[in-house]
């Protein structure tokens, strides 16, 4: 053998030895993936904005499988990219209750009054 095909060789190895540690990264960069996939909270946590983490903690209380259900979805459109923007409580509570579900919130009125916030029932307490 001459220099020359030694030297082809010693390129030809090279190369295949550095796409094999091409395909070996894109492996292990493959295999995080699911992991990440596997806590849809921490997705949703980067979009939920508002009362969203409430309406979810209500519709997992009230319907614990669709809710969790629905998590689940929500960060996989989230990461394919069909969800860019950031998800409210509202927009949320409209998704439940397009699917039928309607989540009981827990409400309370507040008045203010003299500088105190009052709730409903001490207000009608005190008369109105």
């Amino acid at each position: 053998m001459s220099g020359s095909e030694d030297r082809e060789l010693e390129l030809l190895r090279r190369r295949k030895l550095l796409e094999m540690r091409r395909l070996l990264e894109a492996k292990r960069r493959e295999a995080e993936r699911p992991q990440k996939r596997l806590n849809p909270r921490e997705i949703l946590s980067r979009h939920f904005v508002g009362r969203a983490w409430e309406v979810m903690r209500a519709a997992r209380l009230q319907y614990p499988q669709v809710a969790e259900y629905i998590e689940r979805e929500l960060a996989k459109l989230i990461m394919e990219g069909k969800i860019r923007g950031k998800i409210t409580g509202e927009e949320l509570y409209g998704l439940f209750y397009r699917l039928g579900l309607k989540v009981r919130l827990q409400t309370r009125i507040r008045i203010i009054e003299d500088g105190r916030a009052k709730s409903l029932h001490e207000k009608i307490r005190e008369g109105l």
